[in-house]
């Protein structure tokens, strides 16, 4: 069914650009980490002018999935609630390996992007030569994969050079391992790195995927943790110029 899924002032060509053809989207991850409190707080920041790809909108960390990810002999597994969801509106050639590869490919493209350790203490040694990967893991920690929340997936409108089919997934921060206020600017994908509550989050240049997925944590994290990893996704996509969205 069509969708409205929210507005934010942009620029032209948000959604379409000139003389482009049509693109195959790459598979991609982000992550919200939410930060308790009497108003919780959301980690977010600014995509680089250089990028062509949504330049200086603010987004959370996150990023394509590496071959690594899907290879990482990483313990543990997402939940069975979450496994199902990522299941749905999939190809049968997608393999659990490779949807459990996208969780695992937010943690680290937020650990490369801000510098946050999102982790448990390790419990056994995970074995690889990727340079981020590594100096993730000389934290002592293990991606929390069974803590991990799926919430949202949403493919890139066609026509742009530049397309990604992204899963959104969620985290609470008893899983931060380092000082959540160090953030930084690790790989100069991000800058303007901040946590910012929902309404401030919301007076910022977002993407209008953004912008509802804001909506959609909101909504979610009224609910007990152990609740909200059991709650449906959303899942939006563009047909004939418009947005469809179906429930996963």
């Amino acid at each position: 069914m069509a969708h409205q899924y929210g507005t934010t002032p942009t620029g032209p060509g948000e959604y379409r650009e000139a003389d482009s053809g049509l693109a195959r989207p790459k598979d991609a991850a982000t992550l919200i980490v939410v930060r308790g409190g009497a108003e919780p707080t959301i980690l977010m920041g600014k995509r680089a002018a250089t990028h062509r790809f949504m330049p200086n909108k603010f987004v959370f960390p996150g990023g394509r999935l590496d071959a690594i990810d899907q290879r990482l002999q990483a313990p543990g597994n997402l939940s069975s609630a979450v496994m199902g969801r990522l299941r749905k509106a999939t190809r049968k050639a997608v393999t659990d390996r490779k949807l459990r590869g996208l969780a695992l490919a937010a943690i680290r493209e937020t650990f490369e992007e801000t510098g946050l350790v999102v982790g448990r203490q390790a419990s056994g040694s995970v074995r690889t030569r990727h340079p981020v990967w590594q100096r993730y893991l000389e934290h002592g920690v293990e991606p929390p994969l069974e803590h991990m929340d799926f919430i949202a997936r949403a493919i890139t409108p066609p026509y742009r050079t530049r397309r990604f089919d992204t899963r959104f997934f969620l985290i609470h921060d008893q899983f931060i391992h380092n000082d959540p206020e160090q953030v930084m600017d690790s790989s100069g994908e991000l800058n303007q790195i901040h946590w910012l509550t929902l309404d401030e989050a919301r007076l910022l240049d977002l993407p209008a995927i953004t912008r509802w997925v804001i909506d959609m944590v909101e909504a979610r994290i009224q609910l007990a943790p152990s609740q909200q990893i059991l709650q449906p996704a959303s899942f939006v996509r563009f047909s004939k110029g418009g947005p469809i969205s179906e429930t996963l």
